[in-house]
């Protein structure tokens, strides 16, 4: 049980004020908190779960208490034992580099014995079916692996209130669906589960309750049934996603067909890995036109999108532009980049500041141009704040505003919208089509449906660093698409940080077993005959030194030897020749692949 008795907040800045707030939450439930960017969710799960006032300072009145304890007066350590936590940014939770590790930590923490801890890790794997996941180095997992062994730390904690914020901002489709699954399984099991969330269609389903805040107050309790039933342009007033995204239409636009871009040559393989990352060997793509480029989480959307921008230093590719062909230096000065992880691009003190560092020089009008840009992503109120102090969402619109006041010719987005409400990601699109207008090429990298239909003009769908499917962006090709990823099976893999190099390559060339084996065996003859004449020139020195004169014995051991050469000879020979044909063929299908 969860109960807020007359809450009041207010953090240290003077933002993210909650007012009033009385709310129960009861045992089993599951509740879905929405309403657009700083209506307060977040903070809710920060006193559910004690990161207020325990972590986040400000101005706290009022009771929270979870399970009877005062979240207030109650350590971090006690609470965590009835509150697991899923972040937005996995990353920003994990304390180990071994999967399995991170799992299991907040057992050790709390003195679990191994006995312990080895069945409640084994329950989890096979609860959520991570089998794959298990003694994986975090650093080498997609962001949609990484969310879902926070999910399994939480489950490992057997705590029973889990709270998740915006789990689904980073992740494909198919690990969307892969997320939805693990929260029926926790409602099954009768935990409560608190979320909050922008992406509403796949939490709905699952929902017991939907609480609408805005301005840090709950303006509408409802079933998630109610919600979907106010209607598409209701919702869209009140700030929220669509509940469908398999109904959304394309509103792609004329694009004029004289002018391309071609894209060439683009391989990238990461290091410790034989398979390319990347290969990408010619698309063309319309010039002043907004390219969205989808595929799962993995499938290399983000490496081409670093390759593009001359940013991946090792990775091969070239821009052919009005005649020009543009290597990796000259495309670093040509586009710009907004990164998925946008705290990596954000240097200076002051919102401003970060602006005008992205100019390309400055002049008269450089002012009232960052003012425009500030003021069209809602942030002109944060014009003098830290970029880190803002939230996830604003940090997203600062870097999407640099992109902008940059006025680069090709224009590179990972994930804009990201953590964004529909208001915001209406914004974002909008301030995409102007960029087009301007005469700009966009290239979206993105997960967003919503984002795709809104406007996008071409697509490019990629998976396991290859073009499956590029071209004008239609209804069919947008229904193909979404086909594609609801009906993905989870492919087996090889893990790069798992397994030797050798066990690696026995498992890439499967289909040359039988021809590896035989080979294996003839050389081995090979080497065995090898050793003969040696043996019988050792024996024929022997009957030297000792004046035998019997030729018969000679003519014998200069037979016998002559036959070991022939017999190394042969067989080596047909060993190296089958091993170098079991080779070829494994780097064909490599390359297939």
């Amino acid at each position: 049980m969860i109960e807020f008795k007359d809450i009041s907040f207010e953090y240290e800045d003077g933002t993210g004020i909650i007012s009033d707030l009385n709310l129960n939450i009861k045992d089993g439930e599951v509740l879905l908190l929405c309403g657009e960017s700083g209506c307060g969710k977040s903070t809710l799960l920060r006193m559910i779960n004690g990161l207020i006032p325990n972590y986040y300072n400000g101005n706290l009145k009022g009771e929270v208490l979870v399970d009877g304890l005062n979240t207030a007066e109650t350590d971090l350590y006690l609470l965590a034992q009835h509150v697991a936590s899923v972040f937005q940014n996995p990353k920003t939770q994990f304390y180990n580099v071994d999967s399995t590790e991170e799992m299991v930590f907040s057992l050790e923490n709390r003195g679990i014995s191994r006995e312990e801890m080895k069945i409640r890790l084994e329950n989890t794997v096979k609860k959520l079916r991570m089998d794959n996941l298990v003694g994986r180095n975090l650093f080498k997992m997609s962001g949609g692996e990484k969310q879902k062994v926070a999910c399994a730390c939480a489950d490992t904690s057997d705590a029973d209130i889990i709270v998740l914020d915006e789990p689904s901002s980073n992740l494909d489709l198919h690990t969307i669906r892969e997320l939805a699954d693990i929260i029926r399984v926790w409602k099954e099991e009768g935990k409560t589960v608190v979320i909050a969330e922008h992406r509403l269609y796949y939490v709905l389903p699952i929902a017991d309750r939907v609480l609408y805040l805005k301005d840090g107050k709950v303006l509408m309790e409802c079933t998630p049934d109610e919600l979907v039933s106010l209607g598409k342009k209701k919702l869209e007033s009140m700030g929220l996603r669509n509940s469908d995204i398999m109904n959304l239409s394309v509103n792609s636009s004329k694009v004029e067909e004289n002018d391309k871009i071609t894209l060439a040559n683009y391989h990238y393989t990461y290091p410790g890995r034989l398979q390319e990352s990347l290969n990408v060997e010619e698309i063309s793509i319309t010039r002043n036109a907004i390219i969205g480029v989808v595929g799962d989480n993995g499938a290399g959307k983000s490496t081409f999108a670093r390759a593009i921008c001359g940013l991946e230093r090792h990775a091969s590719g070239s821009i052919e532009l009005d005649g020009e062909i543009y290597a990796r230096r000259k495309r670093l000065k040509k586009t710009f980049m907004v990164m998925q992880d946008v705290g990596h691009q954000l240097f200076t003190d002051e919102v401003h500041e970060e602006m005008v560092l992205s100019l390309e020089k400055q002049d008269d009008d450089s002012e009232n141009k960052i003012s425009m840009v500030l003021e069209e992503l809602n942030l002109s109120d944060k014009y003098e704040r830290h970029p880190q102090s803002l939230s996830g969402g604003e940090k997203q619109r600062v870097a999407i505003g640099s992109a902008i006041v940059s006025d680069r010719d090709i224009i590179v987005f990972d994930e804009p919208t990201s953590g964004l409400d529909h208001r915001h990601m209406k914004a974002v699109a909008s301030l995409i089509r102007d960029l087009k207008a301007k005469g700009k090429t966009v290239f979206i990298v993105t997960h967003d449906p919503e984002l795709i239909t809104e406007c996008c003009d071409e697509l490019i769908y990629m998976q396991d660093g290859k073009v499956l499917e590029y071209g004008r962006l239609t209804q069919d090709m947008y229904d193909r698409w979404l086909y594609r990823t609801n009906t993905l099976k989870v492919k087996k893999r090889v893990d790069d940080d798992q397994i030797t190099a050798l066990k690696r390559l026995w498992q890439l060339a499967e289909k040359e077993h039988a021809r590896l084996i035989v080979s294996i065996i003839t050389a081995v003859i090979g080497v065995m005959g090898n050793i003969i004449p040696y043996i019988a020139a050792a024996r024929i020195i022997e009957m030297l030194l000792g004046g035998i004169t019997d030729i018969n014995g000679y003519i014998k051991w200069c037979f016998i030897g002559f036959a070991g050469f022939v017999v190394k000879t042969l067989f080596y020979g047909i060993g190296l020749g089958l091993s170098h044909k079991s080779a070829f063929n494994t780097l064909a299908d490599i390359r297939k692949a």
